[in-house]
């Protein structure tokens, strides 16, 4: 049986994946994939989603130069979610999220609102063209 056959892809064809920092074990983002996308990460080492706004593949990078690099590809117990060990490289290195924050995950709720709790490395505007 072919590895990517053994991934419980929902009813659009995607699976859900968690890219985690190789090292700090920072959790950096959350995305999707498609069997193409997880085909080319795992052929090329290099993290590539699915973007369901844009409905096409998205290579992590292609327009911030933020990449990341892919260490390891896990799936979990379930065989519905894709973890992946990556090192983010880049102009500021460690920067994964498009708000030029290290993590997406930048909100903690303490009493009742949302803080944020990370800075910005890297102003956002420099990183994509603008219209």
């Amino acid at each position: 049986m072919n590895w990517l056959d053994q991934v419980r892809w929902d009813a659009q064809g995607l699976v859900p994946v968690i890219a985690q920092e190789q090292g700090s074990n920072d959790v950096l983002m959350f995305a999707w994939m498609d069997r193409q996308a997880l085909q080319t990460t795992a052929e090329l080492g290099r993290a590539v989603y699915y973007s369901r706004s844009r409905a096409k593949l998205w290579f992590k990078g292609e327009e911030s130069g933020h990449v990341q690099k892919v260490h390891e590809i896990r799936l979990d117990c379930d065989n519905d979610v894709v973890l992946l060990k990556v090192t983010q490289v880049g102009h500021v290195p460690g920067v994964a999220c498009h708000t030029g924050r290290h993590s997406c995950f930048f909100s903690v709720l303490k009493n009742g609102t949302w803080e944020t709790v990370e800075p910005v490395l890297k102003d956002p505007r420099s990183m994509y063209p603008q219209p």
